[in-house]
C-alpha cells in the first residue's frame, strides 16, 4: 500500500486526534488483522518508513532454551535453539528471526478485518484523547444546553464533543430545567461506563462551583490578589466563603461584595438565590471561629486544637442566631473552619463593642500572645 503515512495524517486530521495516537492506532488494527488471518499465539511487528512513506509487517519468532515452556504455550511466537541451529548455526539465544508477512496476500477477508480493526482502534483513541482532555478540566464550570430529562430527573447535558449528566442529587433543591436551557456546572468527573459510554458527572451542589462562580465574578480572586480559603454550602439555602489578601490596601469582603452587593448578587442568582455570608479569614482559630458564627455575637471562646473542638460561652439572645433555622449557621461555621463547635449559654446580654471615636474607649490590653500565630 502506497504512501500510508498520508492516508494515517488524513485519518488523524478528520477524527481530530493526534497523528501519534493515529499511527498507533493503525499499528494495532495491522497487527490484530494479521493474528486473525494466522494464529493469537503469533508475534508480529509494524515498520512504517517515514523517508517511502510506506509499512511492512513482519513475523518475529524469538530463539529460546529447548526447555522453554514457552515453546509450548505460543509456539508460532518461539522456535527452540536446536532447532534454530538447523538453519544458521551461528545464531544465539534471544535472537529474533523475522520474515515478512504480505497481508495483500490475502484478499478481502484481509481487507475487511483490517476496516473492522482500524476503525475500532481509532475509536479508541477518540475516546482516550477526549478524556484526557476533559480529565484536565476538572473542578471548572462547564457551560452546555440540557438536551433531555429522563424518568428519574437526571439532566442531560450537550457539552462540547460530549454528553453531560446532572443528577437529581448533584442539582439544586427546588431546580427545575426544561430542553433548550443553557446552564453552568462543575465538572465533577469524567466516566466510562457501558450504558452511557463517556459522558461528564456534573454538580451544582459543591463548594467548588461556589468558589469558581466567586473567581468569574470578582476580578480579584481570579487574578489571585483575594484569595478563597474555603467554602461550605446547604445548597440553595445558605453559604459561607472565607477570604484573604496579602495586600493592607485591599478589603477582601469588599471586593467580594461589589458595589450595592452586585457581584455577591449575580452569584447568589446563578444558585437559584442561596444566601452567601462572606468572611474575612484568619489564621487564629479563636477569630476565624467568631467571625464564622456571625451574625451572632459571642461572649468567650475556648479552642481545643489537636482535637479540632471549639468551646463558646454567648448569651441566650445571641443562642438563636448562632444556631440559625434548623442548625444551618452553625452547621456552616463547623465545616468552614473544620472545628466540632459546641455552644455554652451564659447569663447576660450581649452587646457590640462601641466603634471607634465614641463616648468611652474600650479598655486596651498588652497581652499579645494571640497574635503569635500571625508570625510563624
Amino acid at each position: 500500500m502506497e504512501k500510508i503515512v498520508d492516508i494515517i495524517e488524513a485519518i488523524a486530521h478528520e477524527k481530530n486526534i493526534t497523528k501519534e495516537h493515529a499511527i498507533e492506532a493503525f499499528q494495532e488494527a495491522l497487527i490484530n488483522t494479521a493474528k486473525k488471518l494466522t494464529s493469537q499465539s503469533s508475534t508480529f511487528e509494524v515498520v512504517i518508513n517515514p523517508t517511502s512513506r510506506t509499512y511492512s509487517i513482519n513475523k518475529v519468532i524469538t530463539v529460546v532454551k529447548d526447555d522453554d515452556e514457552r515453546l509450548s504455550e505460543m509456539p508460532d511466537s518461539y522456535i527452540s535453539l536446536s532447532e534454530a541451529k538447523d538453519f544458521d548455526d551461528s545464531i544465539e539465544l534471544g535472537d529474533q528471526l523475522k520474515e515478512e508477512f504480505i497481508l495483500e496476500q490475502f484478499g478481502r477477508t484481509a481487507s475487511a478485518n483490517l476496516f473492522r480493526e482500524l476503525e475500532y482502534h481509532v475509536q479508541r483513541r477518540i475516546e482516550q484523547d477526549l478524556f484526557e482532555k476533559y480529565k484536565e478540566q476538572i473542578g471548572t464550570i462547564m457551560i452546555g444546553i440540557v438536551n433531555r430529562i429522563d424518568a428519574e430527573d437526571n439532566t442531560y447535558v450537550e457539552i462540547g464533543e460530549l454528553k453531560g449528566i446532572l443528577t437529581l442529587r448533584n442539582r439544586i433543591k427546588g431546580e427545575k430545567f426544561k430542553r433548550g436551557d443553557t446552564i453552568k456546572a462543575l465538572l465533577r468527573y469524567v466516566s466510562v461506563d457501558p450504558h452511557h459510554g463517556l459522558f461528564l458527572e456534573l454538580t451544582r451542589t459543591s463548594p467548588k462551583f461556589l468558589e469558581q462562580l466567586m473567581a468569574r465574578e470578582v476580578p480579584e480572586i481570579a487574578d489571585g490578589v483575594v484569595e478563597i480559603v474555603g467554602a461550605a454550602r446547604i445548597p440553595g439555602e445558605r453559604a459561607k466563603i472565607a477570604l484573604k489578601t496579602d495586600q493592607s490596601n485591599v478589603d477582601p469582603i469588599g471586593a467580594a461584595v461589589g458595589v450595592k452587593g452586585v457581584r455577591i448578587n449575580a452569584v447568589s442568582d446563578e444558585l437559584n438565590g442561596e444566601n452567601i455570608d462572606c468572611i474575612e479569614y484568619s489564621p487564629i482559630p479563636e477569630i476565624f471561629i467568631t467571625r464564622a458564627l456571625s451574625p451572632a455575637i459571642t461572649q468567650s471562646i475556648k479552642v481545643d486544637q489537636a482535637n479540632k473542638k471549639a468551646m463558646i460561652n454567648i448569651t441566650s439572645d445571641q443562642k438563636a442566631k448562632a444556631i440559625g433555622k434548623s442548625g444551618i449557621n452553625i452547621r456552616l461555621a463547623s465545616m468552614l473552619t473544620g472545628y466540632n463547635i459546641e455552644l455554652n449559654e451564659v447569663a447576660g446580654i450581649a452587646e457590640r463593642q462601641p466603634e471607634s471615636g465614641a463616648d468611652h474607649e474600650a479598655e486596651k490590653t498588652t497581652d499579645t500572645s494571640a497574635l503569635a500565630d500571625l508570625f510563624k
